[in-house]
């Protein structure tokens, strides 16, 4: 435990998300971006006025921050505001950013075949099996148990996952065969995946580095992540026509939408439509279909 003291500010509105069951990482980006409001202020933030707010914001601008981090700044001060000040009046003068859309990066079937079978040892082709063949964030993957196993229903079960929600995932033939051929070598106990302290589980940072790695020595040209791997598996299954609504559920999606995102990486099923071009008539000379 650190020594350093705790303003009571700061101890309140640590108070209030634990109440709400915020996450750790939550709490620490919304105590970093407190702390950062603070210092621009040069005190207190419980002192400041609704022009102070959005001369922050003008700040934030021109100082070229991110949108990201902005958009992470309005809801921790948003918070800060709305429960630990009971002033939510601030908050109404934040603004969030429009993100970038960027496509997501996905894997070749055969790039995935190949990365899975590059992996350093049979821990970490499990590992990746299991990212990718049951689609995975890597923090699920990291925080299985062995009991988590169900190879009669053919069913992972993934304990407390985004939104601490428990699901089910899917369990298949090929990835059971894998782990039973990791669990021979390895003989895990209560961690699928132990870290380097066997009563604690492999960490995400850790499985994050050996996929990037894996991936670079054999010289992939994307940006390869674990996450990659779980974005492949969704937008291999879309290729192969498997309905977006059970995607939905293989992936603990909430929202539909965040499933549909997927559709625009489907290389298959935009190959499957067929252009309007392609459907004028007559055709010019020189322009045969190609068959």
């Amino acid at each position: 435990m650190s020594e350093t003291p705790i303003s009571p500010l700061r101890a309140r509105m640590i108070e209030d998300m634990n109440v709400r069951k915020f996450g750790e990482a939550t709490q620490r980006d919304y105590i970093r971006h407190v702390k950062t409001f603070s210092t621009f202020l040069g005190r207190s933030p419980a002192t400041a006025t609704a022009e102070e707010v959005r001369q922050y914001q003008v700040y934030q601008s021109a100082t070229a921050v991110p949108a990201a981090t902005i958009n992470g700044s309005v809801a921790a001060l948003r918070f800060f505001f709305r429960v630990t000040l009971n002033h939510p009046e601030l908050g109404h003068h934040l603004t969030r950013v429009a993100l970038p859309e960027r496509l997501r990066v996905v894997l070749s079937e055969e790039e995935v075949a190949q990365l899975l079978e590059a992996a350093p040892g049979v821990k970490y082709r499990a590992a990746f099996s299991v990212a990718y063949g049951a689609g995975l964030r890597v923090s699920e993957v990291a925080n299985l148990k062995v009991s988590d196993i169900d190879s009669k229903r053919m069913l992972l079960r993934i304990e407390q996952g985004k939104g601490k929600r428990d699901r089910h995932a899917m369990l298949s033939p090929r990835l059971l065969t894998r782990l039973r051929q990791y669990w021979v070598v390895a003989k895990p106990r209560t961690w699928l995946f132990p870290g380097k302290d066997p009563l604690l589980p492999i960490t995400t940072r850790q499985l994050h580095r050996v996929v990037c790695d894996t991936a670079e020595a054999l010289g992939i040209n994307k940006r390869v992540t674990p996450h990659v791997l779980r974005h492949s598996f969704a937008t291999h299954l879309l290729d192969h026509g498997v309905d977006i609504r059970v995607i939905q559920v293989l992936l603990g999606h909430a929202k539909l939408e965040s499933t549909a995102l997927y559709t625009k990486v489907a290389t298959k099923l935009l190959h499957s439509v067929t252009s309007p071009l392609d459907l004028l008539t007559p055709l010019q000379p020189g322009e045969e279909p190609q068959k």
